[in-house]
Formats: structure tokens, C-alpha cells, sequence
């Protein structure tokens, strides 16, 4: 284990490096930047005026230089300062980091949980009534846009109802705290979780029955049947936990593309997280912004698939790390 981590860590290291050398050059690749934002804005474009923007934001410089500034900069756990925000991106960060963690944490413990159950459900009733129902339940939430079921959501449950909260992370000037805090915050929650677990949900959903199905399959589980042991006992205790691998893999792998779906989550329900900051900060070319949160989230994405790496050896023994 502990020669494992050490050349994992090594690897981490350098593909985060990696990672934000590519996000450097890719983003500057992108027409525009903050100066010419800033002056359309303050609606002075005049060459003088660009000019000292440039200078103050470090863009008149070549760009081999701003790569070695910036290289310095993450070598350190320096993420520079955001110009249009008057912060460091690492307090910016600091600031919107948590409420991305708590929707996408609620979001993928529901997917997995209440997804592997129904396919769950599914593979023990497979070719029945209950099996047609949750898979085409199923499909219908992997085939429907996250962002029309989030409009949807709004229209019906916030609107027409009114039993929900339109958007924001909690009630302005509420002035709630402790557990009423806490309950106004998981009432602004549900709406967001929900649209962005949906379609994560489907892909579990079918994901554990086919995995389940697969597993059913093997020579161990007829070994088990020949010897009498309960239905119930097989799929517990023997084909469930074979069939969380795939499950396990696969939530390391989509870890990023929740990140990216997170954006349009946090943007329709106007949720205060990293999301819908990379979304302002695109638009406002706060490049220094973008490459924090970027940098970020590649760490977050590489940790986490570290993290599945090890739990692997508790759902499978045979397993070992090298």
C-alpha cells in the first residue's frame, strides 16, 4: 500500500502539471481577454487605455513569459488574482467550493444509491413487468436534456406549485441559523440535486442490471444455486458486491463530466458554486479564474480516481495494489 500511493503520488503530480500546462495554452488560444472586456464595458477602447490594462493584468508580456509565471505560480499553490473580481482566485475558490461539493456530493449519493437499487430490482425481476418499467423509466432520464428538466422542474414545482424555491442556495436575508439554516438549504437543494442525479441515476440504473446480469452468469453463482443457497442470500451476498465494480469505475471516470454538468445545473437554479463561477469567468475572460478552477477540478478528478483505485480492495479481496 504504502509503495502504491508513493508512485501514485508521483504520477498525480505530473499529470496535474500536465493538465494545467494544457488549460494554459488552450485558454489563451481563445479569442479576446479581460482588458478588451473591461474597456468594451467601461465603453473606452482607446489604445492608451488597452495598453495600461494590459500591463496591470501581466498580458503585454510574450507568452512564454506569462507560461513560466504561471508555471511558478502552480508550482507553489499560488493561483494569482482575479482581476474583474478584485480577489484571489484561491479565496474565490475557497468561497464557492463547498456549495459545488454539497450539490454534487447529494447528487451522486442519490444516483447510485436509488439507480443501483432499481437495476438491482431490474436484474432480480429481469424479463418481467418490473424489469420493462425501470429500464424504460430508466432510458427516458438518460434521453432527456439536464438543463429542459431543470426548466421543467422550476415551471412545475416552483411555479405552478410553489412548494419549492426557484433557485439561489438559501433564503436572502432569512437571517436563519443552525438547523433552520441548514433545512432552508436542503429545501434550495432538492430541485438542483435532483436534475442533475437524473440522468446519473439512469446510468447506474443500467449499469447494475447488466452488471448483475453478467454476474448471474459466472460459475460460482451456479455453484451456489447447486447447493441450495437462498435466491435472496446469492444476490446479496455474492452477486451484489461483484457488481459494484463497474459501478465503482465508472464514478471515478464520470466525475469530470459531472463537474461539466454541474455548470448548467448551477446556472439554471442561479446555485452559488465553482459551476456557474467558470461561466462567469469565461464570459468575462478572468483567464487567472478559469485556470484555478480548472486546476481544481483536476485535482478533485484525480483524487477521486486514487480513491476508487483503493476500493477496489474492499469490494474485491483478489484485488491487490502494485
Amino acid at each position: 500500500m504504502a509503495r502504491y500511493l508513493k508512485r501514485s503520488l508521483g504520477q498525480i503530480a505530473f499529470v496535474i502539471i500536465g493538465i494545467a500546462v494544457i488549460n494554459f495554452f488552450l485558454l489563451r488560444l481563445a479569442p479576446g481577454d479581460a482588458a478588451q472586456v473591461m474597456a468594451g464595458e467601461a465603453g473606452s477602447a482607446t489604445p492608451e487605455y488597452m495598453a495600461a490594462l494590459r500591463r496591470q493584468f501581466g498580458l503585454d508580456q510574450p507568452l512564454y513569459v506569462q507560461f513560466l509565471s504561471y508555471l511558478k505560480n502552480v508550482l507553489t499553490l499560488n493561483l494569482g488574482y482575479s482581476f474583474r473580481q478584485g480577489m484571489p482566485v484561491s479565496e474565490l475558490i475557497a468561497l464557492r467550493l463547498p456549495a459545488t461539493l454539497l450539490l454534487m456530493g447529494t447528487s451522486i449519493a442519490f444516483a447510485v444509491s436509488v439507480g443501483g437499487t432499481l437495476g438491482f430490482l431490474a436484474a432480480r425481476h429481469a424479463g418481467k413487468l418490473l424489469d420493462t418499467v425501470i429500464s424504460s423509466v430508466a432510458l427516458v432520464f438518460y434521453a432527456t436534456p439536464v438543463f429542459w428538466i431543470g426548466v421543467m422542474f422550476v415551471v412545475v414545482f416552483s411555479v405552478l406549485l410553489d412548494w419549492l424555491p426557484v433557485g439561489g442556495m438559501a433564503s436572502i436575508e432569512s437571517g436563519l441559523t443552525g438547523l433552520g439554516y441548514a433545512a432552508d438549504v436542503a429545501q434550495h437543494l432538492i430541485l438542483p440535486a435532483l436534475t442533475l442525479g437524473l440522468f446519473y441515476l439512469a446510468i447506474y440504473t443500467r449499469l447494475m442490471r447488466a452488471s448483475m446480469l453478467e454476474v448471474y452468469g459466472q460459475d460460482f453463482v451456479r455453484t451456489a444455486r447447486a447447493k441450495g443457497v437462498r435466491p435472496r442470500r446469492i444476490a446479496l451476498r455474492h452477486v451484489l458486491r461483484n457488481a459494484l465494480l463497474p459501478i465503482v469505475t465508472t464514478l471515478g471516470v464520470q466525475l469530470g463530466s459531472i463537474l461539466g454538468g454541474a455548470i448548467l445545473v448551477e446556472t439554471v437554479f442561479a446555485w452559488p458554486g465553482l459551476g456557474r463561477l467558470a461561466f462567469e469567468a469565461l464570459f468575462q475572460r478572468d483567464l487567472n479564474l478559469l485556470l484555478g478552477i480548472l486546476f481544481c477540478s483536476s485535482v478533485v478528478v484525480v483524487i477521486v480516481n486514487l480513491a476508487v483505485d483503493l476500493a477496489y480492495t474492499v469490494l474485491d479481496p483478489r484485488i491487490e495494489l502494485s
